[in-house]
C-alpha cells in the first residue's frame, strides 16, 4: 500500500507518499480501506516531531479516517466486512490502509458520504469528551470556544447550540467570524479587535464552560472570563504549555481547570467516549442538527499542500484527505 511518510522533522516538504507494508489487525483489530482521513494541528507537529505517537500505535500521521472493513481481527463483533464506518485513531490514517481497535469505530451516519464522515471522529470525540462528557453543558449555559473557525470550533458552536446552550466564538477575521454566526454562534468576537473577557462579561456575566485550544497565553483571562462554577477545558497548547494560574480567582468562583487529549488515553476510555458520540451525538448528526463543515478536499498524496493550508489559516473547518482521486 501508499502512505504519507517523514522523510525527517520538518516544513510540508518532508511529507512523500511512499510504499509501506501493508498493516494486519491483531486481536480486536478491523483493517480498513481508507477512503479519506483528515488533518488536526497534532498532526502538523508529529510532522515537525513534537509529537510522536503512543507506544505501539503506527508511525504515520493520521488520528482519524472513515473507510470500509476489509478484515475483522479475532475476536471481533458486531461488524462486517463490507461495512462502511469511520474511526479514531492513535495514528496510521495518511494511508490507502489502516488497522483500528474495534471499539474505536463508529457507522457512517445516515445522510454522510464516506469520504465527509473522514472529518468527523476527532472533533466528535474531542467536543464531546469534553464539554459534554466532562464539563457537562447544560441547556442555556454559556459556552464560549476559541477557535471558532477550525475543525473543533465548528463542531462545537453545532454542538453547543443542539444542547441549547448560548454559543460564543473568538476568530480573527470579519469574514470567519460571519460564517460562525450562520453556523449558529450566538456572539462572535474578533481577537484581533476586543477583549473577550470583557465582552462575555458584558454580554452574559461570563462564560459557564470555556473550551479552550490555546493554552498558556489564555489561561489567566479564561479564568477570569469564567462564571461562579465555570468550567475550563484545555485541549491545546497553540499559546505555550507555561502559564500563571490565579487560585484564589479559582476558588472564588468554585471554578475547575481540566486539560486533555484523546490520543494517549487508554482503549477502554477511547471506546467509552466512541460509545458515548454513538449513542447521544450520532443521532443529532443523522438530524442535520450536526454537520461535518468541510473547507477543502486534498488528495492524499498531496498532504503537504494540506498541511500549508492548515498552517496559513486559510482554511476554514476541516481539511480532507481523499485516498483515491
Amino acid at each position: 500500500m501508499f502512505a504519507i511518510t517523514i522523510r525527517e522533522p520538518g516544513d510540508p516538504d518532508v511529507l512523500e507518499w511512499s510504499e509501506v507494508a501493508d498493516p494486519r489487525p491483531g486481536p480486536g483489530e478491523v483493517l480498513l480501506d481508507v477512503a479519506a482521513s483528515a488533518v488536526n494541528r497534532a498532526d502538523l507537529l508529529q510532522r515537525q516531531g513534537h509529537y510522536p505517537p503512543p507506544p505501539g500505535a503506527s508511525e504515520t500521521i493520521g488520528l482519524e479516517c472513515s473507510g470500509t472493513i476489509a478484515e475483522l481481527g479475532e475476536g471481533v463483533t458486531g461488524w462486517n466486512v463490507g461495512d462502511e464506518v469511520c474511526a479514531l485513531l492513535a495514528g496510521g490514517g495518511y494511508a490507502e490502509k489502516a488497522v483500528v481497535p474495534a471499539g474505536q469505530l463508529l457507522p457512517v451516519p445516515a445522510e454522510l458520504d464516506l469520504i465527509t464522515a473522514a472529518g468527523l471522529p476527532e472533533v466528535a470525540c474531542t467536543v464531546w469528551a469534553n464539554v459534554v462528557m466532562h464539563a457537562k453543558l447544560a441547556e442555556d449555559e454559556v459556552l464560549l470556544v476559541h477557535g471558532g473557525a477550525g475543525g473543533i470550533g465548528t463542531h462545537a458552536i453545532q454542538v453547543g447550540k443542539a444542547l441549547g446552550a448560548y454559543v460564543v466564538v473568538t476568530a480573527g477575521s470579519e469574514d470567519r467570524l460571519d460564517r460562525c454566526r450562520q453556523l449558529g454562534a450566538d456572539l462572535a468576537i474578533n481577537y484581533k479587535e476586543k477583549d473577550f473577557v470583557e465582552v462575555v462579561k458584558k454580554e452574559f456575566g461570563g462564560a459557564d464552560v470555556i473550551l479552550d485550544n490555546m493554552g498558556a497565553s489564555y489561561l489567566g483571562r479564561n479564568v477570569d472570563a469564567l462564571r461562579q462554577d465555570g468550567r475550563l477545558v484545555i485541549i491545546g497548547m497553540q499559546g505555550g504549555v507555561n502559564g500563571e494560574l490565579n487560585v484564589g480567582a479559582l476558588l472564588g468562583k468554585r471554578a475547575s481547570v481540566f486539560a486533555a487529549g484523546l490520543r494517549f488515553r487508554p482503549l477502554d476510555q477511547k471506546a467509552a467516549i466512541v460509545a458515548d458520540v454513538r449513542e447521544r451525538l450520532w443521532p443529532l448528526v443523522s438530524e442535520g442538527l450536526v454537520k461535518p463543515v468541510i473547507g477543502q478536499v486534498v488528495p492524499m498524496a498531496e498532504a503537504s499542500t494540506a498541511h500549508r493550508a492548515l498552517e496559513e489559516g486559510s482554511v476554514f473547518g476541516k481539511i480532507l484527505l481523499a485516498a483515491k482521486s
